[in-house]
C-alpha cells in the first residue's frame, strides 16, 4: 500500500480517536449544560435569594449574616460588568455547573478511569436533578460543586505524582470555598481523617501540607474577623432556625432516600460503587476521598442538615464510582452494565428535569406534575400553592413592588422624603431594592438577616410602608394610625407571602434608637 495512503489512514484514525476520546465526550456534556442555560436561563423570574444576593452586592463586605462574602462580591461584579438580567445573572451558575461536569470527568481519568469512566462521571454530574437545579440559580450552591471537585482533583494529583506543593492549591481552594459557603468545613474534617488513616499521612511530615493549611486560614481569616466583630451572627441564625422548627428533618432512612432522589436514583449505583471501590486494593490509594465523603455524609445527617447540603460532594463521588464500576465490570459478560447505567441515569433525570429546571411553561408544568405524580422535595415547612416552593419563589415580586409604588407615588413630595419602605423578610426587601428604582421607589430597610446590619439609614419611623407582617395587631399597637394599602397576593407565588401591605404613620419609637432591638435572624 502506498505510503501516502497509509499516512492518510493513520491521520483519519487519529481524528476519529480525537473526536471519540474521553476528554471530547466530557466537553460535549459540559457544552450540553450551556444549551440548557440558553433554553431555561430567563424562565419564570428572579428567585427570592437571587434578589437578596443582588442587594448584598450593593453592600460588599467580608461577610453577611447568613453567608460568607463571595456571593455578594460576584453580585457586585455582575452589577458592574454584564448586568443583572436573568440571562446575565444565571450565566455564572451555568458555567460553574459546566466546569464541575468537566472536572468530574477529569477526576475520573486521574483516578485511573478510561473513556467510559470519564463519560459516566460527567453524565451523572450533568444529569443529577440537584445539580441541574443548583446550576440554574445565582446562589452559593451553584459554585460549591466546582470548587470541591477541584480540591479533590488536586488531592488525587498529590497521590499520583507525589508533588507536595499541590497542598498549597488545596489550601488556597479550601479558603476560597469557605468564602463561598461554610459546609466544606465538614468535608475537610473528613479529608483530614482520610489523610491520617491512609499512606497520604506522609504529607503531614512535609512543610507544604502545613503551608497549605496556613494559606487556607489566611484567605478566610477576614471573614472570621467579620463574624467575630458582629458577634457571630451566622451561629445565632443557625440556632434560631433549629429552634423554630422551620426546616424539614428526616431520619437516616428518609435522608438517604432523599439523597437518591436528588441524584436521580440511578446515579446511586455510582455512589455505592465509589464506596466499595475505596475499600478495594485497586482504590486503596484514593481512600482519602472515601473517608471524606462518609464523614461528611454522617455529619450532615447527624446534625439534621438540609438534604441538599450534601450535593456538592457528588461530582467527586461520581468520578470514583465510575472508575469503580469500570473495574467491577471488566469481564466481558458484564460490559453491558456501563451503558445500561448511562441510559438509566439519563432517562430518569430527563423525567425529573421539568421539576427542577423551568423548561416548561407554568400551565404545562402543573399538568406534567399532576400526570407524573412526582414532586419537588420539601426542605422547609411551608404551605404550598399552585407551584412548589422552588418555583413559587420566582413569582410575584415585581407585582408586589408595583402595588407599593402605586400607593407611594400618591404621597406628597414631603411625605415621600420621610417614608421608609420596611420589609420583614429579605425577599420583600430585595424585591423593592431591585425592581423599585424603575417605579420611583427608594431602597428598602428591614430587620431580617443582613438588612438589619445595614440599618435604618436616615429614617425615624414617622412614616413606614410595611411589608411581610402577618399580624395586623402590630400596626394597632405600634402605629399612631395605619391603613391597609394592598396585598402581596399573586396566584403563582407562595401563599405565606400573601400578606397585607400597610402604611404606618407615627411609629411609636424612633427607629434610630430602637433599631438594635429589632433584629430578626431566622
Amino acid at each position: 500500500m502506498p505510503l501516502a495512503v497509509l499516512t492518510r489512514q493513520h491521520a483519519e484514525e487519529r481524528n476519529r480517536a480525537r473526536w471519540t476520546s474521553g476528554i471530547t465526550l466530557v466537553l460535549v456534556l459540559a457544552g450540553l449544560r450551556l444549551v440548557v442555560y440558553a433554553v431555561a436561563g430567563p424562565n419564570y423570574g428572579y428567585f427570592r435569594d437571587e434578589l437578596y444576593y443582588l442587594a448584598c452586592g450593593e453592600h460588599p463586605a467580608w461577610g453577611y449574616v447568613d453567608q460568607p462574602p463571595m456571593i455578594g462580591w460576584l453580585a457586585w461584579l455582575l452589577q458592574h460588568t454584564i448586568g443583572t438580567s436573568l440571562y446575565a445573572l444565571r450565566l455564572l451558575p451555568a458555567l460553574a455547573h459546566a466546569g464541575s461536569i468537566f472536572l468530574a470527568g477529569m477526576l475520573a481519568r486521574e483516578l485511573g478511569g478510561r473513556r467510559w469512566a470519564m463519560f459516566l462521571a460527567a453524565l451523572a454530574t450533568l444529569m443529577a436533578p440537584i445539580g441541574l437545579a443548583f446550576g440554574h440559580l445565582f446562589t452559593m450552591n451553584a459554585f460549591d460543586p466546582l470548587l470541591w471537585v477541584a480540591i479533590a482533583y488536586c488531592v488525587v494529583r498529590i497521590v499520583n505524582t507525589g508533588n507536595q506543593r499541590l497542598w498549597l492549591a488545596v489550601g488556597g481552594l479550601t479558603g476560597i470555598t469557605l468564602l463561598n459557603k461554610y459546609g466544606i468545613a465538614f468535608w475537610i474534617v473528613g479529608l483530614i481523617v482520610g489523610v491520617v488513616l491512609t499512606p497520604l499521612r506522609s504529607s503531614l511530615k512535609q512543610k507544604w501540607f502545613w503551608l497549605g493549611c496556613l494559606l487556607g486560614a489566611a484567605i478566610c481569616l477576614p471573614n472570621f474577623l467579620w463574624q467575630w466583630k458582629h458577634h457571630f451572627p451566622f451561629l445565632e441564625l443557625m440556632r434560631n432556625v433549629r429552634e423554630s422548627g422551620r426546616d424539614v428533618v428526616l431520619g437516616p432512612l428518609g435522608f438517604l432516600k432523599a439523597q437518591l432522589e436528588m441524584i436521580g436514583f440511578a446515579a446511586g449505583i455510582l455512589v455505592i460503587a465509589s464506596v466499595i471501590y475505596g475499600f478495594t486494593k485497586a482504590g486503596r490509594s484514593y481512600r482519602t476521598l472515601n473517608c471524606a465523603f462518609l464523614v461528611f455524609l454522617l455529619a450532615i445527617m447527624g446534625l439534621h442538615g438540609k438534604t441538599y447540603y450534601v450535593a456538592a460532594v457528588y461530582p467527586i463521588v461520581f468520578a470514583g464510582g465510575a472508575v469503580g464500576l469500570g473495574a467491577a465490570t471488566q469481564k466481558r459478560g458484564w460490559v453491558w452494565v456501563k451503558p445500561l447505567t448511562a441510559v438509566l441515569i439519563a432517562a430518569i433525570s430527563l423525567i425529573y428535569a421539568p421539576m427542577i429546571v423551568p423548561i416548561l411553561p407554568v400551565d404545562k408544568f402543573i399538568a406534567y406534575e399532576e400526570k407524573m405524580g412526582i414532586h419537588q422535595q420539601k426542605f422547609e415547612h411551608q404551605r404550598e400553592g399552585k407551584l412548589p416552593q422552588l418555583y413559587a419563589d420566582m413569582f410575584g415580586w415585581e407585582q408586589m413592588v408595583q402595588k407599593v409604588a402605586a400607593y407611594y407615588n400618591t404621597l406628597s413630595p414631603e411625605e415621600k422624603a420621610k417614608t421608609a419602605i420596611f420589609a420583614n423578610n429579605y425577599g420583600d426587601a430585595g424585591a423593592i431594592d431591585f425592581f423599585g428604582p424603575k417605579y420611583g421607589l427608594p431602597k428598602s430597610i428591614g430587620n431580617h438577616q443582613s438588612y438589619w446590619i445595614w440599618g435604618p439609614r436616615q429614617y425615624t419611623g414617622e412614616s413606614l410602608i410595611v411589608l411581610g407582617d402577618d399580624d395586623e395587631r402590630n400596626m394597632q399597637t405600634k402605629c399612631a394610625s395605619y391603613s391597609i394599602i394592598g396585598t402581596a397576593e399573586y396566584p403563582l407565588s407562595r401563599p405565606d407571602e400573601w400578606l397585607n401591605i400597610y402604611h404606618c404613620r407615627g411609629f411609636k419609637w424612633n427607629l434610630q434608637e430602637i433599631w438594635p432591638k429589632t433584629k430578626h435572624f431566622n
